[in-house]
């Protein structure tokens, strides 16, 4: 067997890339892999008065397939994805890249460009509720055309499919991930298959594949050609998945899938459904449940309605990993974060998203009642996050990779003439219902915001009062204390610092532990830390110890377990006989910070509804005491 230069067998190694690649299609690729349900129709719509003959759809299919290949292929395979945190992607792990590289840049710069990143996660929120809503929508409204009778019902049964995947939550992707896949797979050659008949029928719509078709409708339509732009982006709404799941996969298995499967079977659909329409321009009412013959379009509605759950689960777990990634690098708010699977650390459950979520998700259902609708909501959160992604890439591209100014601006430039009009195109939609992922986006954002804020006005409220352990221990050494045995775990977010929940114990029980650990955790802005470098202990002398712990930005941190992996001669620690002490911070506004008003009390609000410590911590519940503190802020 031959071996490659890692020296792992090339078909193991084959075989394993293979088996990624069909896990991607599952997770990365359900958002793009659904868009045939509704995207060639909802092109037309937008344009308004654009007539469904030969011309048109010819030009709408023509800009259908370069968005892809510019888009998805061009901008986000081959280029954004080459921008890894740790090989993590996203928007959050981009921002955090631009953050590491800051160098030289002025403060104000930087806090310009976190500012626009942050603003670009918190409108995949939006996204994360509208995506569902309009895939599972789209799915169920096929069978309208093999069951009219149903369309009253269609709103209903919509919404019980979201609210059964949204209950289901709790339980982890672990059990039905492996099935997701296959059925993609299923998916995907039934997508070509569909469309195959179609092109063989009406040969000439490959006549798309040439540009100048797409071109040439803006020339003899501009206005019409530019809001069917609102539709013909549907075709690339998931591409900032293919980013963010970058590190569930790897670069190559995500690539792979794309160029072999997801892109051909999507091109033959959408130039099946164009051919449709070029012989029967009355099949615009829904093309894609058109290409099926009647008996099969039951079958179709069921697989549709599995690929769509699919594709909504991809977003509903990236929205958990967000939460995450957000919390870990101060944010938002601790939450409580449920790890629903023994072996993969990705696999999360946030039940305060996954509630939210689901109202929003059903709540937009019900509200805008069918995808043509919805499609008016869709979009504009998506396309102002590309755009985002772009210019923060240029920092990369300058900064990481050293790119020169001539090259990085002119990729750059292409990147933002087919942003900016697809953005352009979308922005016309937000009084129809695009103002809806806005006003998530800004809502979530200025939680970002007032919490990170907050957080520093608080720090530097508790700093004044705070007093170095080495004096601390000074004093225990001049005037010793009672000692008790066992080991007392202070958690205190300051290395050096004295916790107040320390100075609180001993002022009220006169008494210390005979070890006394000072536990500091920090969240760099990697992805990941290493076990080795987890770690740092620092003996303090007088029983003391001041251990430092590192994070990763998509790591949960587990305090025991980090604890209890500690090699020292000097320190020996069992997690599970000691007594965890930790401060709990009571916020009194006092309108004594530079925030505004309002923004101390959002912010205290979102302290008192913080999940508790010793959760997010891994704490044992039955060895942890809280010493409250009130502050006044």
């Amino acid at each position: 067997m031959e071996v490659d230069a890692q020296g792992e067998a090339r078909p193991k190694r084959a075989g394993y890339l293979v088996v990624l690649s069909v896990g991607a299609l599952g997770v990365v690729y359900g958002d793009i892999g659904t868009s045939p349900l509704y995207a060639l129709r909802e092109a037309f719509l937008s344009s308004g008065s654009l007539t469904v003959d030969r011309d048109s759809v010819l030009g709408i299919l023509s800009l259908m397939l370069w968005s892809l290949l510019l888009v998805v292929t061009l901008k986000y395979l081959l280029v954004v994805m080459r921008a890894d945190n740790e090989g993590e992607g996203g928007v959050l792990a981009l921002t955090a890249l631009v953050l590491r590289g800051r160098g030289r840049r002025k403060a104000r710069t930087t806090a310009i460009l976190v500012g626009v990143g942050l603003f670009g996660t918190a409108l995949l929120y939006g996204d994360g509720m509208i995506t569902p809503a309009i895939s599972v929508l789209a799915a169920v409204e096929g069978l309208q055309i093999a069951v009219p009778s149903v369309e009253p019902f269609v709103v209903v049964i919509a919404a019980v499919i979201l609210i059964a995947l949204f209950m289901i939550q709790r339980r982890g992707t672990a059990s039905i991930g492996a099935v997701f896949g296959p059925i993609m797979i299923i998916w995907f050659l039934v997508l070509a298959i569909l469309g195959i008949g179609q092109i063989f029928a009406v040969p000439e719509v490959l006549a798309a594949i040439n540009p100048a078709l797409g071109v040439e409708l803006f020339f003899e339509s501009p206005r019409v050609a530019f809001l069917a732009l609102g539709g013909i982006f549907l075709v690339v709404t998931g591409s900032e998945a293919l980013y963010a799941d970058m590190g569930h996969f790897g670069k190559r298995p995500i690539r792979l899938a794309w160029s072999t499967i997801v892109l051909p079977a999507l091109t033959i659909n959408y130039f099946g459904q164009g051919a449709l329409l070029i012989a029967d321009p009355q099949a615009i009412d829904n093309p894609f449940f058109r290409l099926p013959p009647q008996w099969a379009i039951l079958p179709l509605v069921a697989l549709s309605t599995m690929a769509t759950i699919i594709a909504s689960q991809a977003l509903i777990s990236g929205a958990y990993s967000l939460t995450m990634q957000a919390v870990q690098l101060g944010y938002l708010p601790r939450m409580r974060v449920d790890h629903t699977s023994p072996r993969e650390f990705g696999q999360i459950y946030v039940p305060a998203v996954n509630w939210i979520l689901m109202v929003a998700t059903v709540g937009l259902v019900v509200a805008f009642g069918s995808t043509s609708s919805l499609a008016a909501a869709y979009g504009v959160a998506v396309t102002t996050t590309m755009v985002i992604t772009t210019v923060l890439l240029y920092v990369i591209m300058r900064q990481r990779w050293r790119w020169g100014r001539t090259a990085a601006l002119s990729l750059t430039a292409l990147f933002l003439v087919v942003d900016l009009s697809f953005f352009g195109a979308n922005i016309l939609k937000v009084p129809d219902g695009g103002w809806f992922p806005l006003l998530i986006g800004l809502i979530v954002f200025t939680m970002m915001i007032t919490w990170k804020r907050g957080r520093s006005a608080l720090a530097s409220r508790l700093k004044r009062a705070e007093l170095p352990v080495e004096r601390f221990i000074g004093s225990i050494t001049e005037h010793p204390q009672p000692r008790v045995p066992g080991t007392a775990v202070y958690m205190f977010p300051e290395s050096g610092a004295t916790p107040p929940a320390l100075l609180t114990n001993l002022q009220y029980n006169e008494v210390l532990h005979e070890t006394i650990v000072l536990v500091s955790v920090n969240v760099v802005r990697r992805a990941r830390v290493p076990q080795v470098e987890r770690a740092t202990v620092h003996p303090l002398g007088e029983g003391f110890f001041q251990i430092d712990l590192k994070y990763g930005f998509m790591e949960g941190p587990d305090v025991p377990l980090a604890l209890g992996n500690i090699v020292s001669t000097e320190f020996g620690f069992d997690p599970t006989d000691a007594t965890y002490v930790l401060g709990r911070e009571t916020i009194i506004p006092s309108h004594a910070t530079s925030l505004a008003g309002w923004r101390e009390h959002l912010f205290a609000g979102m302290h008192r509804n913080a999940a508790s410590a010793a959760q997010f911590f891994s704490l044992p519940a039955d060895r942890v005491v809280e010493i409250g503190v009130h502050v006044k802020f």
